[in-house]
Protein backbone atom coordinates (compact mmCIF):
# COMPACT_ATOMS: atom_id res chain seq x y z
CA UNK A 1 0.00 0.00 0.00
CA UNK A 2 1.50 3.17 -1.03
CA UNK A 3 0.60 5.98 1.79
CA UNK A 4 1.60 9.74 1.64
CA UNK A 5 2.13 12.19 4.89
CA UNK A 6 0.89 14.87 2.24
CA UNK A 7 -0.62 13.69 -1.40
CA UNK A 8 0.27 17.04 -3.12
CA UNK A 9 0.31 15.02 -5.97
CA UNK A 10 -3.29 13.23 -5.49
CA UNK A 11 -4.79 16.79 -4.64
CA UNK A 12 -3.34 18.65 -8.16
CA UNK A 13 -4.82 15.50 -10.29
CA UNK A 14 -8.54 16.18 -8.36
CA UNK A 15 -8.68 19.71 -9.76
CA UNK A 16 -6.04 19.56 -12.83
CA UNK A 17 -8.38 21.19 -15.02
CA UNK A 18 -9.02 24.23 -12.69
CA UNK A 19 -5.32 24.71 -12.48
CA UNK A 20 -3.64 24.31 -15.52
CA UNK A 21 -6.50 26.70 -17.00
CA UNK A 22 -5.17 29.11 -14.83
CA UNK A 23 -1.41 28.88 -15.26
CA UNK A 24 -1.58 28.43 -18.90
CA UNK A 25 -3.40 31.78 -18.65
CA UNK A 26 -0.67 33.24 -17.06
CA UNK A 27 1.73 32.04 -19.08
CA UNK A 28 0.24 33.33 -22.25
CA UNK A 29 -0.06 37.14 -20.37
CA UNK A 30 3.92 37.06 -19.28
CA UNK A 31 2.61 39.01 -15.98
CA UNK A 32 4.47 37.15 -13.55
CA UNK A 33 5.57 39.58 -10.79
CA UNK A 34 2.79 41.13 -9.25
CA UNK A 35 0.09 40.54 -12.13
CA UNK A 36 -3.67 41.96 -11.17
CA UNK A 37 -4.08 37.87 -10.26
CA UNK A 38 -2.43 38.67 -7.05
CA UNK A 39 -4.65 41.38 -6.04
CA UNK A 40 -7.44 39.35 -7.14
CA UNK A 41 -6.62 36.84 -4.61
CA UNK A 42 -5.54 39.07 -1.89
CA UNK A 43 -8.79 39.78 -2.21
CA UNK A 44 -10.56 36.91 -2.41
CA UNK A 45 -8.66 35.85 0.72
CA UNK A 46 -9.66 38.90 2.94
CA UNK A 47 -12.83 38.08 1.79
CA UNK A 48 -12.63 35.02 3.41
CA UNK A 49 -11.07 35.96 6.22
CA UNK A 50 -13.30 38.41 7.33
CA UNK A 51 -10.68 41.46 7.18
CA UNK A 52 -9.82 44.97 5.08
CA UNK A 53 -6.46 44.21 4.34
CA UNK A 54 -4.32 41.35 2.61
CA UNK A 55 -0.82 41.25 1.19
CA UNK A 56 1.12 38.49 -0.93
CA UNK A 57 4.37 37.57 0.43
CA UNK A 58 7.13 35.06 -0.56
CA UNK A 59 6.61 32.71 2.11
CA UNK A 60 5.00 32.69 5.29
CA UNK A 61 8.41 33.01 7.17
CA UNK A 62 8.50 36.59 5.12
CA UNK A 63 5.21 36.93 6.51
CA UNK A 64 6.17 36.41 10.39
CA UNK A 65 9.41 39.20 9.31
CA UNK A 66 7.09 41.79 7.50
CA UNK A 67 4.55 41.64 10.32
CA UNK A 68 7.16 42.46 13.03
CA UNK A 69 9.24 45.26 10.28
CA UNK A 70 5.06 46.61 10.35
CA UNK A 71 5.25 46.93 14.23
CA UNK A 72 8.72 48.47 13.93
CA UNK A 73 9.97 46.17 16.50
CA UNK A 74 14.16 45.90 16.52
CA UNK A 75 16.84 45.75 18.76
CA UNK A 76 15.66 45.91 22.68
CA UNK A 77 12.61 44.77 22.14
CA UNK A 78 11.40 41.60 23.26
CA UNK A 79 8.31 39.38 21.96
CA UNK A 80 6.50 36.40 23.61
CA UNK A 81 5.65 33.19 21.95
CA UNK A 82 5.72 29.57 22.40
CA UNK A 83 8.80 27.42 22.53
CA UNK A 84 6.99 24.34 20.64
CA UNK A 85 7.10 25.83 17.05
CA UNK A 86 8.57 25.81 13.68
CA UNK A 87 11.91 27.52 13.56
CA UNK A 88 10.53 30.58 11.83
CA UNK A 89 8.30 31.71 14.20
CA UNK A 90 11.56 32.73 16.62
CA UNK A 91 14.20 33.42 14.00
CA UNK A 92 12.03 36.12 12.61
CA UNK A 93 12.26 38.12 16.51
CA UNK A 94 16.19 37.17 16.45
CA UNK A 95 16.93 37.99 12.77
CA UNK A 96 15.42 41.40 13.63
CA UNK A 97 17.48 41.79 16.81
CA UNK A 98 14.83 41.56 19.24
CA UNK A 99 14.62 39.13 22.02
CA UNK A 100 12.49 35.58 22.08
CA UNK A 101 10.53 35.30 25.71
CA UNK A 102 8.96 31.65 25.67
CA UNK A 103 6.06 31.35 27.09
CA UNK A 104 5.40 27.00 28.23
CA UNK A 105 2.49 25.28 26.01
CA UNK A 106 -1.08 24.24 27.44
CA UNK A 107 -0.83 19.98 27.49
CA UNK A 108 -3.51 19.30 25.86
CA UNK A 109 -3.75 21.93 22.56
CA UNK A 110 0.43 22.81 22.19
CA UNK A 111 -0.73 25.90 22.30
CA UNK A 112 0.77 28.70 24.06
CA UNK A 113 -0.89 28.60 27.77
CA UNK A 114 -2.19 32.28 28.38
CA UNK A 115 -1.85 31.53 31.98
CA UNK A 116 1.49 31.75 31.93
CA UNK A 117 1.92 34.98 29.83
CA UNK A 118 1.68 37.75 32.35
CA UNK A 119 4.65 36.64 34.57
CA UNK A 120 7.37 37.07 31.29
CA UNK A 121 5.83 40.86 30.07
CA UNK A 122 8.30 42.98 31.48
CA UNK A 123 8.92 46.71 30.11
CA UNK A 124 10.69 45.93 26.92
CA UNK A 125 7.74 43.30 25.52
CA UNK A 126 6.06 44.52 22.42
CA UNK A 127 4.21 41.99 21.23
CA UNK A 128 2.58 38.82 21.42
CA UNK A 129 3.04 35.76 19.03
CA UNK A 130 0.59 32.87 19.87
CA UNK A 131 0.95 29.92 17.03
CA UNK A 132 -2.40 28.41 15.88
CA UNK A 133 -0.27 24.93 16.47
CA UNK A 134 -1.53 22.20 14.07
CA UNK A 135 -4.43 23.61 13.16
CA UNK A 136 -6.43 24.61 16.23
CA UNK A 137 -7.21 27.89 17.48
CA UNK A 138 -4.85 29.36 20.42
CA UNK A 139 -6.85 30.80 23.36
CA UNK A 140 -7.30 34.53 21.30
CA UNK A 141 -9.79 35.46 24.25
CA UNK A 142 -7.52 35.42 26.89
CA UNK A 143 -4.51 36.63 25.22
CA UNK A 144 -6.46 39.30 23.47
CA UNK A 145 -7.23 40.57 26.97
CA UNK A 146 -3.78 40.48 28.35
CA UNK A 147 -2.55 42.38 25.38
CA UNK A 148 -5.34 45.32 25.78
CA UNK A 149 -4.47 45.92 29.66
CA UNK A 150 -0.68 45.73 28.90
CA UNK A 151 -0.65 47.39 25.60
CA UNK A 152 0.59 44.80 23.08
CA UNK A 153 0.36 44.25 19.96
CA UNK A 154 -0.38 40.50 18.64
CA UNK A 155 0.76 39.09 15.76
CA UNK A 156 -1.03 35.64 14.67
CA UNK A 157 1.05 32.81 13.03
CA UNK A 158 -1.61 31.16 11.40
CA UNK A 159 0.74 28.82 9.07
CA UNK A 160 -0.60 25.70 9.89
CA UNK A 161 -4.09 27.33 10.41
CA UNK A 162 -5.62 28.35 6.97
CA UNK A 163 -9.36 27.97 7.54
CA UNK A 164 -9.42 27.60 11.31
CA UNK A 165 -12.27 29.14 12.86
CA UNK A 166 -12.43 30.66 17.01
CA UNK A 167 -15.69 31.52 18.17
CA UNK A 168 -16.93 31.24 14.85
CA UNK A 169 -14.50 34.03 13.47
CA UNK A 170 -12.06 32.88 11.01
CA UNK A 171 -7.88 33.13 12.67
CA UNK A 172 -5.91 35.73 11.25
CA UNK A 173 -8.36 38.40 11.65
CA UNK A 174 -8.52 38.22 15.46
CA UNK A 175 -5.28 40.00 16.39
CA UNK A 176 -3.57 42.77 15.09
CA UNK A 177 -1.60 41.06 12.03
CA UNK A 178 -2.37 37.35 10.49
CA UNK A 179 0.23 35.53 9.08
CA UNK A 180 -0.04 32.34 6.79
CA UNK A 181 1.85 29.99 4.83
CA UNK A 182 1.29 28.21 1.54
CA UNK A 183 3.79 26.26 1.34
CA UNK A 184 2.89 23.12 -0.46
CA UNK A 185 1.99 20.41 2.27
CA UNK A 186 -0.36 23.34 4.17
CA UNK A 187 -4.21 22.72 3.90
CA UNK A 188 -4.31 25.56 1.21
CA UNK A 189 -0.66 25.08 -0.53
CA UNK A 190 0.81 26.69 -3.26
CA UNK A 191 3.49 24.83 -5.72
CA UNK A 192 6.47 26.52 -4.13
CA UNK A 193 7.25 28.89 -1.46
CA UNK A 194 3.83 31.52 -1.00
CA UNK A 195 2.22 33.61 2.00
CA UNK A 196 0.18 36.43 3.16
CA UNK A 197 -0.14 38.63 5.38
CA UNK A 198 -3.43 40.13 6.69
CA UNK A 199 -4.91 42.92 9.13
CA UNK A 200 -8.06 45.01 9.93
CA UNK A 201 -5.58 47.84 9.96
CA UNK A 202 -5.33 49.56 6.88
CA UNK A 203 -2.49 52.05 8.09
CA UNK A 204 -0.83 48.56 9.06
CA UNK A 205 -1.73 46.88 5.74
CA UNK A 206 -0.16 49.72 3.89
CA UNK A 207 3.18 49.46 5.79
CA UNK A 208 3.20 45.77 4.79
CA UNK A 209 3.00 46.36 1.56
CA UNK A 210 5.27 48.83 0.73
CA UNK A 211 8.19 46.75 2.82
CA UNK A 212 7.34 43.52 0.84
CA UNK A 213 8.37 45.53 -2.02
CA UNK A 214 12.04 46.72 -1.29
CA UNK A 215 9.90 49.72 1.06
CA UNK A 216 8.58 51.53 -1.86
CA UNK A 217 5.36 52.96 -3.41
CA UNK A 218 7.30 54.49 -6.28
CA UNK A 219 9.00 52.73 -8.37
CA UNK A 220 13.05 53.59 -7.75
CA UNK A 221 11.16 55.68 -4.57
CA UNK A 222 12.17 53.70 -1.39
CA UNK A 223 10.56 55.00 2.03
CA UNK A 224 11.65 53.08 4.62
CA UNK A 225 13.84 49.62 4.80
CA UNK A 226 12.18 46.68 3.07
CA UNK A 227 12.28 43.12 1.92
CA UNK A 228 12.24 41.47 -1.57
CA UNK A 229 9.07 39.62 -0.72
CA UNK A 230 6.51 39.39 -3.23
CA UNK A 231 4.04 36.74 -3.87
CA UNK A 232 4.41 35.32 -7.57
CA UNK A 233 1.16 35.21 -10.02
CA UNK A 234 1.38 31.85 -10.64
CA UNK A 235 0.88 31.00 -7.34
CA UNK A 236 -1.87 33.40 -6.84
CA UNK A 237 -3.72 31.53 -9.20
CA UNK A 238 -2.92 28.38 -7.99
CA UNK A 239 -4.15 29.34 -4.19
CA UNK A 240 -7.11 31.31 -5.64
CA UNK A 241 -8.62 28.06 -7.48
CA UNK A 242 -7.56 26.18 -4.57
CA UNK A 243 -9.22 28.59 -1.89
CA UNK A 244 -12.36 27.57 -3.56
CA UNK A 245 -12.04 23.90 -2.29
CA UNK A 246 -10.41 24.72 1.20
CA UNK A 247 -13.56 24.67 3.52
CA UNK A 248 -14.51 21.05 1.96
CA UNK A 249 -11.28 20.09 2.30
CA UNK A 250 -11.01 21.35 5.51
CA UNK A 251 -14.21 19.36 6.73
CA UNK A 252 -12.53 16.10 4.70
CA UNK A 253 -9.89 16.70 7.13
CA UNK A 254 -12.25 16.42 10.50
CA UNK A 255 -13.87 13.78 9.14
CA UNK A 256 -10.40 12.00 8.64
CA UNK A 257 -9.63 12.77 12.41
CA UNK A 258 -12.73 11.08 13.99
CA UNK A 259 -11.91 7.92 12.22
CA UNK A 260 -8.63 8.43 13.40
CA UNK A 261 -10.19 8.85 17.04
CA UNK A 262 -13.36 6.11 16.64
CA UNK A 263 -10.05 3.54 15.92
CA UNK A 264 -7.57 4.41 18.46
CA UNK A 265 -9.83 5.12 21.05
CA UNK A 266 -8.74 2.16 22.68
CA UNK A 267 -4.78 2.31 22.34
CA UNK A 268 -2.36 3.92 25.06
CA UNK A 269 -2.25 7.23 23.25
CA UNK A 270 -3.48 10.98 24.11
CA UNK A 271 -5.74 11.52 21.06
CA UNK A 272 -5.83 15.14 19.98
CA UNK A 273 -7.67 17.38 22.34
CA UNK A 274 -10.21 19.91 20.67
CA UNK A 275 -11.82 22.82 21.90
CA UNK A 276 -15.30 23.51 22.21
CA UNK A 277 -14.83 27.47 21.04
CA UNK A 278 -12.05 26.47 18.58
CA UNK A 279 -12.73 24.52 15.08
CA UNK A 280 -9.55 22.66 14.36
CA UNK A 281 -8.82 22.33 10.83
CA UNK A 282 -5.89 19.37 11.56
CA UNK A 283 -3.16 20.34 9.64
CA UNK A 284 -1.58 17.17 11.59
CA UNK A 285 -3.57 14.65 13.49
CA UNK A 286 -0.99 14.84 16.58
CA UNK A 287 -1.27 11.97 19.07
CA UNK A 288 1.22 11.79 21.89
CA UNK A 289 2.67 8.34 22.31
CA UNK A 290 4.12 6.20 24.88
CA UNK A 291 7.77 5.04 23.54
CA UNK A 292 6.99 7.25 20.78
CA UNK A 293 10.63 6.41 18.88
CA UNK A 294 9.86 2.70 18.54
CA UNK A 295 6.66 3.30 17.68
CA UNK A 296 8.02 5.85 14.84
CA UNK A 297 10.92 2.86 13.71
CA UNK A 298 7.97 0.11 13.76
CA UNK A 299 5.94 2.52 11.69
CA UNK A 300 8.83 3.10 9.29
CA UNK A 301 8.92 -0.68 9.24
CA UNK A 302 5.70 -0.83 7.49
CA UNK A 303 6.36 2.37 5.43
CA UNK A 304 3.98 4.25 6.49
CA UNK A 305 5.04 7.68 6.73
CA UNK A 306 4.65 10.00 10.00
CA UNK A 307 6.26 12.77 11.35
CA UNK A 308 7.20 14.67 14.63
CA UNK A 309 6.86 18.50 14.72
CA UNK A 310 9.04 19.10 16.79
CA UNK A 311 11.83 17.01 17.81
CA UNK A 312 13.92 19.79 19.44
CA UNK A 313 11.33 22.86 21.61
CA UNK A 314 12.91 25.86 20.49
CA UNK A 315 14.48 27.43 23.60
CA UNK A 316 17.07 24.11 23.19
CA UNK A 317 18.07 24.69 19.76
CA UNK A 318 22.32 25.32 19.11
CA UNK A 319 21.34 28.43 16.75
CA UNK A 320 19.31 30.11 19.65
CA UNK A 321 22.30 28.93 22.81
CA UNK A 322 23.19 32.56 23.47
CA UNK A 323 19.64 33.35 24.90
CA UNK A 324 20.23 30.94 27.49
CA UNK A 325 17.72 28.76 27.98
CA UNK A 326 17.98 24.90 29.29
CA UNK A 327 16.65 22.16 29.55
CA UNK A 328 13.68 21.94 32.00
CA UNK A 329 13.38 25.90 31.49
CA UNK A 330 9.91 24.56 30.19
CA UNK A 331 9.26 21.03 30.98
CA UNK A 332 5.38 20.88 29.63
CA UNK A 333 7.17 22.05 25.92
CA UNK A 334 9.73 19.39 26.57
CA UNK A 335 7.90 16.71 27.71
CA UNK A 336 5.75 17.06 24.36
CA UNK A 337 8.61 17.29 22.00
CA UNK A 338 9.20 13.73 23.21
CA UNK A 339 5.59 11.91 22.90
CA UNK A 340 4.00 13.66 19.83
CA UNK A 341 3.71 11.92 16.50
CA UNK A 342 1.82 12.76 13.45
CA UNK A 343 -0.32 10.52 11.35
CA UNK A 344 -0.54 10.83 7.35
CA UNK A 345 -3.64 13.61 7.32
CA UNK A 346 -4.55 14.77 3.79
CA UNK A 347 -7.58 15.00 1.48
CA UNK A 348 -6.56 11.85 -0.73
CA UNK A 349 -6.84 9.60 2.81
CA UNK A 350 -9.02 6.48 2.13
CA UNK A 351 -10.28 4.34 5.24
CA UNK A 352 -8.47 1.34 4.07
CA UNK A 353 -5.40 3.60 4.49
CA UNK A 354 -6.68 4.69 7.84
CA UNK A 355 -7.09 1.06 9.04
CA UNK A 356 -3.85 -0.01 7.83
CA UNK A 357 -2.58 3.21 9.75
CA UNK A 358 -4.09 1.96 13.01
CA UNK A 359 -3.59 -1.39 12.82
CA UNK A 360 0.43 -1.15 12.53
CA UNK A 361 0.02 1.14 16.28
CA UNK A 362 -1.97 -1.63 17.42
CA UNK A 363 0.67 -4.54 16.67
CA UNK A 364 3.17 -2.67 17.70
CA UNK A 365 1.31 -2.08 21.50
CA UNK A 366 0.15 -5.74 21.36
CA UNK A 367 3.50 -7.32 20.77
Amino acid sequence: MKLHMVDVVGQYRKIKPEIDSAVQAVFESGNFILGKEVGEFECSVAGYLGVRYAVGCASGTDALQIAQMALEIGPGDEVITTPFSFVATTETIALLGAKPVYVDIDPQTFNIDPNRIEKAITKKTRAIIPVHLYGQPADMDAILDIAKRHNLRIIEDAAQAMGASYKKKKVCGIGDIGCISFFPSKNLGAFGDAGMVVSNDVELGERMRVISIHGSKTRYHHDMLGVNSRLDTLQAVILKVKLSHLDSWNKARRQFARVYDSMLKDLPVILPHVVGEGEHIFHQYTIRAPKRDKLAEHLKSKNIPHGIYYPIPLHLQKAFASAGSKQGDFPVTEKAAAEVLSLPMHTQLTPDQQSYIVGAIKQFYQQ
